[in-house]
């Protein structure tokens, strides 16, 4: 009896020890502002670890196509993420990207294609379709798991950041092609807010 129980406690103390190993894991609510110090819905926002990181692989997202538009306009995916494209309209569409982080394209089709496109390159993609001229998307491919689009507030929750030093990072759609997104220190301990400012007008959602 006196060993079962003292294997236990060993059994006890060394799980302690393993959880407090682990590194503590955190949310960051980020606001991000536009020139005029006004909320910024739609803006891309991430975090880089200082030193990089190895991550969970990324999962699949969707972009859709309904009444000649993308939705949604602004994604941002982790690299090596699989994206589709159902055409949920009547018409035909021809999906396309000149973009260096990836070239691509999907000719004339309905419903959803067979194989999604793997993103497997950090950087800009910008998306549009070769019949519909007016249709245009917008896709970051981020080295991190921590990002969001802001909301109509112009804030994102970045979930599950473990304490530690991060670059944060901020992008807008009507930033110049080639303008890299504004960068700024952040320091995770615990929960905690941020606020980052780029200089550029907002539009509506």
């Amino acid at each position: 009896m006196w060993q079962t129980t003292s294997a236990r406690l060993r059994a006890g103390v060394l799980m302690a020890g393993a959880m407090l190993a682990l590194p503590l894991q955190a949310a960051v609510v980020v606001q991000v502002l536009d020139a005029a110090g006004q909320p910024l819905p739609n803006a891309v926002v991430y975090a880089e670890p200082q030193g990089g990181g190895n991550f969970k692989p990324a999962r699949q997202a969707s972009i859709e196509q309904k009444d000649k538009t993308f939705f949604p306009l602004v994604s941002v995916v982790q690299t090596g993420t699989a994206i589709v494209f159902p055409n949920n309209d009547s018409v035909r569409h021809h999906v396309y990207s000149f973009s260096p982080a990836k070239t691509f394209e999907l000719k004339l089709y309905s419903g959803t294609p067979g194989s999604p496109v793997v993103f497997d390159k950090p950087g800009l993609v910008v998306l549009g379709c070769n019949i519909h001229d007016q249709m245009v998307a917008f896709v970051q491919v981020v080295n991190t798991p921590f990002f969001g689009v802001t909301d109509r507030s112009g804030t994102v929750r970045l979930e599950g950041i473990a304490n530690g030093s991060y670059a944060l990072k901020a992008w807008y759609f009507r930033m110049p092609q080639n303008e890299p997104a504004v960068a700024q220190p952040l320091q995770v301990q615990g929960d905690g807010r941020a606020s980052i400012k780029l200089g550029v007008k907002g539009v509506p959602l």
